[in-house]
């Protein structure tokens, strides 16, 4: 497993020196507590250094207490995000073919429009949901010019707007075996 940068750690070194400052104070508390042991119990002073001595191994507790949290919180996540990366994985393998065949109807259906590549391009990114300014950044190109090429392809293709192109292509996408109440097959939902 790779080792995290002391930042990404929860900040191991800040809290060794912590570990270390409140040890210091906890050992020197300890220390003048023994040296100043009053004759009369309950005097103030007894009292301060017991309480500055409690707070700081309760600091330290509280210090690896929480750093062990961070560390199963982390852990848990890592393990979440790699069943997800599996899940994710083990979809695009069962999908790959359909994804491609459609993803090669979508670009053919775009050249019979006779877009040009910049307007296949914007038409393609404008289908996967990202808005002009994101296609800008994307694709080297400014936000005027590919309003350009929205504009374009609305036109060539004789579409309205965005919500048009997204429905052409995507209307007749169904669940398998949709019943009249809506549910797919027998499976809970």
């Amino acid at each position: 497993m790779r080792r995290l940068p002391a930042a990404e750690d929860g900040g191991l070194g800040g809290r060794l020196a912590l570990t270390a400052l409140l040890l210091g104070i906890a050992v020197g508390g300890a220390i003048d507590l023994a040296l100043d042991r009053p004759r009369q119990p309950g005097v103030p002073h007894l009292a301060f250094e017991g309480a500055m001595l409690a707070l700081s191994l309760g600091g330290i507790a509280w210090l690896w207490l929480g750093r062990a949290r961070a560390r199963r919180s982390l852990e848990q996540t890592r393990f979440a995000l790699a069943a997800h990366r599996a899940e994710r994985d083990a979809w695009r393998e069962r999908t790959e073919k359909l994804l491609r065949g459609l993803g090669e109807a979508i670009d053919e259906q775009l050249r019979a429009w006779q877009l040009t590549p910049a307007e296949r391009e914007t038409a393609l990114l404008l289908l996967k949901g990202l808005g002009h300014k994101e296609i800008a950044a994307l694709c080297g190109r400014g936000e005027r010019t590919v309003r350009q090429h929205a504009v374009a392809v609305y036109r060539k293709s004789g579409l309205g707007g965005r919500a048009e192109l997204s429905a052409f292509f995507l209307e007749d996408l169904l669940l398998p075996s949709v019943d009249e109440a809506g549910l797919a097959g027998d499976e809970p939902r």
